[in-house]
C-alpha cells in the first residue's frame, strides 16, 4: 500500500437534525448527485425489527429505541465503509456515546429549519410518535430547545434548510466536506 491508499479515509456523510428538517430528502438528493450509498438508521431499525418506529415506540418504550438506535451507530461504526450518507433519526444526538460516534464517523451535517418550519412540514404526519399530542407545535419547540445545543455540539456544518432550495443546500454540503476531507487526509 502506498502512503497516498494509506491516507485515504471513507468518505461518510452523516446527517442529523430535527425530524422534518429534510435528512431523508436531502439524502436522497446526495445519493443521486454522488452516488454514495445511502443508509437511513430509521428504516435499518424498522427492517431489523419488523415494526414501525410508531409501533417501537408504542410497544416498547422511547429507551428501547434509543437502545436500538445506539446499536445501529455501533454497528455501522465498526463496518465502516467509504462513500455513504448517513441519514439519522432526529434524537440520535441525546445520547453522548452517539454523538461521539457520529463525528467518528465522518461529516456530521446539521439540517436545520424554525419550530414554525417544522411544524409545517409535520402537521399531517401520523407516523412521529413524538408528535402525537393535542400540542404538537409546544412538543415541537420543547424538543427542538433541549436538543440544539447537543445537534451543536455534534456537527461539523450547520444548515439552514427554511433558507436554501435543495440544491444549494447539496452543493454547500458537497462543498464544505470535500474541504473536510481533504483536511483530513493531509
Amino acid at each position: 500500500m502506498n502512503n497516498e491508499s494509506a491516507r485515504q479515509m471513507p468518505r461518510t456523510l452523516v446527517l442529523i437534525g430535527f425530524m422534518g428538517s429534510g435528512k431523508s430528502t436531502i439524502g436522497r438528493k446526495l445519493h443521486q448527485q454522488l452516488g454514495y450509498q445511502l443508509i437511513d438508521t430509521d428504516q435499518l431499525i424498522e427492517a431489523g425489527t419488523k415494526k414501525s418506529i410508531q409501533q417501537i415506540f408504542t410497544d416498547d418504550g422511547e429507551e428501547s429505541f434509543r437502545d436500538l438506535e445506539s446499536a445501529m451507530l455501533n454497528e455501522l461504526a465498526v463496518s465502516p465503509a467509504a462513500n455513504r450518507i448517513i441519514s439519522t433519526g432526529g434524537g440520535v444526538v441525546l445520547r453522548e456515546q452517539n454523538r461521539k460516534l457520529l463525528r467518528d464517523l465522518g461529516f456530521v451535517v446539521w439540517l436545520r429549519a424554525s419550530a414554525k418550519e417544522i411544524f409545517r412540514r409535520t402537521a399531517s404526519s401520523k407516523h412521529r410518535p413524538l408528535l402525537q399530542t393535542h400540542d404538537p407545535e409546544a412538543v415541537i419547540h420543547t424538543m427542538m430547545t433541549e436538543r440544539d445545543a447537543l445537534y451543536k455540539e455534534t456537527c461539523h456544518l450547520e444548515i439552514d434548510t427554511a433558507d436554501l432550495d435543495m440544491e444549494e443546500a447539496c452543493a454547500g454540503i458537497m462543498e464544505c466536506a470535500s474541504y473536510h476531507f481533504k483536511q483530513c487526509e493531509q
